[in-house]
Formats: structure tokens, C-alpha cells, sequence
């Protein structure tokens, strides 16, 4: 695997992936810590739920897994 910038921030490369996911792990992280905060967990846990449905959805649709 090369290890060129350009290579690793190509469209196909291992960072844009690993950044998005980093990304949303910390975004998610910071919804929870603000809705434990005001007391409304529950929002989060049906998106939560509203998710795993899609993804089950979309991947029944497609036929195959997304990753």
C-alpha cells in the first residue's frame, strides 16, 4: 500500500473512511453527553433504533452487506 498523501486521501483511500467514522464516533459521543445532560435520552435512542432499521433495509434491498 502506498503511503503518499495523495494516495491516502484518494476517493478509494483509507482515510477518508477512517476520518467520516472518527468523525461520527465523536459527534455521537457529544449528542449523548448533551442529551444525558438535559435529561431527553430518549431522542437518541430511537434515531438509534430508526438506524438499524434502515441499515437492515438497505441491505435486504441491495442483497449484500454494505461493507
Amino acid at each position: 500500500m502506498s503511503t503518499k498523501f495523495s494516495d491516502l486521501m484518494a476517493f478509494s483511500g483509507p482515510a477518508p473512511e477512517r476520518i467520516n467514522g472518527r468523525l461520527a464516533m465523536i459527534g455521537f459521543v457529544a449528542a449523548m453527553g448533551v442529551e444525558i445532560a438535559k435529561g431527553q435520552e430518549l431522542w437518541n435512542g430511537r434515531i438509534a433504533m430508526l438506524g438499524l432499521i434502515a441499515l437492515a433495509f438497505t441491505e435486504y434491498v441491495k442483497g449484500t452487506s454494505l461493507v
